[in-house]
């Protein structure tokens, strides 16, 4: 699936990925390749991308950070997600 994740600055992320993980009001969710179509709302907390080949904006890239188990993460303070047609975007804070 692809993955886009926008500030009101710039488009920070743009790559395939295999998963990503998002701070849902309702708890942490993920959503894999195919996932229905979704609209949500984001709170503070940290987005986890599963990727294998990925290249950052060199601008961009103190905003990410590596997990233990290998993931990218990225900290917002809040957003909104929609998830269409094996897309997703990210509109953050």
């Amino acid at each position: 699936m692809f993955l886009e994740i926008v500030s009101p600055e710039a488009i920070l992320f743009s790559s395939e990925v295999t998963s990503v993980a998002l701070p849902g009001v309702n708890g942490e969710f993920q959503m894999l390749n195919n996932h229905a179509p979704i609209v949500s709302l984001l709170v503070a907390g940290t987005i986890k991308i599963q990727t294998s080949n990925v290249s950052i904006d060199e601008k961009f890239e103190d905003k990410f950070t590596s997990t233990e188990d290998g993931r990218l993460a990225f900290v917002i303070k809040s957003g909104v997600i929609e998830m269409k047609d094996n897309k997703v975007i990210v509109l953050a804070d």
